[in-house]
């Protein structure tokens, strides 16, 4: 069986996957979480992804956390040979998987039939060039041009997707189609969807008191560290929202008022995008964040 607990950004999703593989091991079937959290991906990047620690974890085997250096990309490709590597290992030991996390295309490439175009370094190192010179503005005019379908779906601030989206159409595909297929199809046989859900005037101010929680609890700290191991070279980790506005604070561009104020603008639009992604999918059972488990099993 794979459980996939979905949704937003801040909303319950980890406490409720903890919860739900508890209550499955109570019942008799062993469960093993599996990450879906593209920043959880890599080591050392802990306070500003709200990362469990080990003993956080209540005895529940975890998989795809910290395994990529920050100097790695974490291509969604990967992310799915990997992720269903896991899965099909727990199920084969006659466990429960638990697919947990709002990043919406690494979920869908494991929850549904996704086929991937293949990379070209190349053309991608040049693209991360020109995003680095010219800013993802320049990057999302020229792939409006050319793939204006495409350009509707990504933000437009998104530089990693767009690269992506360009490189696509670079190796002669006719469009990315960086979005879920028109009829997607379940990829396991046995798949179950529970998206953790908050109001917006509840989900708002939760998450501007996580952002500050993380600066008191030590992220400039965690970034200066990371920036030792190769952060700044790194083309996923140094973007990620928080990471690059500390980065912005350590280097002197912005202060910690507007690091902060800046990763709460766009934590708040990212939860939103994650909301507009998930709401696509069909067979998803909607929950807040304090269901009751048992009733999950119910149906």
């Amino acid at each position: 069986m794979l459980w996939a607990v979905i949704g937003a950004t801040g909303t319950g999703k980890t406490d409720l996957s903890l919860r739900l593989a508890e209550e499955l091991r109570r019942r008799g079937r062993a469960a093993e979480i599996v990450n879906a959290d593209a920043m959880q991906l890599y080591r050392g990047m802990d306070i500003g992804t709200a990362k469990l620690a080990p003993n956080q974890r209540r005895g529940i085997a975890h998989h795809m956390l910290d395994v990529l250096d920050v100097t790695e990309d974490a291509a969604v490709a990967w992310y799915q040979r990997g992720a269903r590597a896991a899965i099909d290992d727990i199920n084969s030991r006659g466990a429960d998987a638990v697919l947990v996390g709002g990043s919406g295309l690494y979920v869908s490439s494991v929850l549904y039939d996704f086929r991937f175009p293949p990379r070209d370094e190349r053309t991608r190192a040049e693209l991360e060039a020109d995003l680095d010179r010219d800013g993802p503005g320049v990057l999302f005019a020229r792939l409006r041009e050319r793939d204006p379908e495409t350009a509707r779906r990504i933000d437009p601030r998104n530089g990693r997707r767009l690269v992506r989206a360009l490189e696509v159409l670079a190796q002669g595909e006719a469009t990315h189609g960086a979005s879920l297929p028109e009829a997607p199809v379940l990829a396991h046989p046995a798949s179950r969807l529970i998206g953790v859900e908050l109001p917006r005037d509840v989900l708002v101010p939760r998450l501007d008191r996580r952002v500050e929680q993380m600066w008191a609890a030590g992220l400039l700290d965690e970034v200066s560290g990371l920036r030792g191991r190769g952060l700044e070279d790194g083309v996923t980790a140094r973007r990620a929202i928080g990471y690059a506005q500390a980065l912005a604070q350590l280097e002197g561009e912005l202060s910690e008022a507007e690091a902060i104020a800046g990763t709460q603008a766009l934590t708040r639009r990212y939860a939103r995008r994650q909301v507009s992604w998930f709401r696509r999918y069909g067979d998803v059972r909607w929950v807040s964040p304090d269901v009751d488990v048992a009733t999950l099993m119910a149906e």
